[in-house]
């Protein structure tokens, strides 16, 4: 102490009042008038206080009808096992042979597929093909289009023969 000097003065701090800052970093002071929440907040609470109690009454009530439903079918379940216990697997097996058997059938189908297609590419013949399928589409728009002509005049004869035999 004895080397310090005396006429030192000591230090001044100025304390600048900030308002207190909101949950997303707003400024509330800015936005409320008093220190209490605000209208919005009140109604919202007011509005979901009734609707959270209900969804935890019902809450409570499907659990003690999820309880009192164990309880009931716990001994029945024990009683039965010796035949659900087996049901249970060989439905569980016949579900598991359907689905992988489909799931089978479709890959080896996609790879028949992918195969057939591979080889028309290398031998060139998907144009010819292409052709054919249209010449033979064409045809069968022809083929169609004179049956249906041919049934029609069929049942306009018949239709004909029919108002004669009414006439005479």
């Amino acid at each position: 102490m004895a080397d310090r000097p005396h006429h030192t003065q000591p230090h001044q701090v100025q304390v600048h009042p900030q308002p207190p800052m909101g949950r997303w970093g707003d400024q509330a002071g800015k936005y409320q008038s008093g220190g209490g929440p605000s209208m919005t907040q009140v109604l919202a609470v007011l509005t979901l206080l009734p609707v959270g109690g209900t969804l935890l009454a019902l809450a409570g009530l499907t659990l003690t009808g999820t309880v009192i439903g164990l309880c009931v079918a716990t001994p029945l379940f024990l009683i039965f096992s010796p035949v659900l216990v087996p049901a249970a697997i060989a439905v569980g097996l016949a579900v598991t042979g359907f689905l992988s058997s489909g799931a089978f059938g479709l890959t080896g189908l996609s790879s028949l597929t992918y195969v057939f297609n591979r080889l028309r590419r290398a031998t060139g013949t998907e144009q010819l093909d292409l052709d054919q399928a249209k010449r033979r589409m064409q045809d069968m728009a022809g083929y169609v289009g004179q049956k249906t002509k041919e049934v029609g005049q069929k049942i306009e004869n018949k239709a004909h023969e029919g108002g004669n035999r009414t006439a005479m």
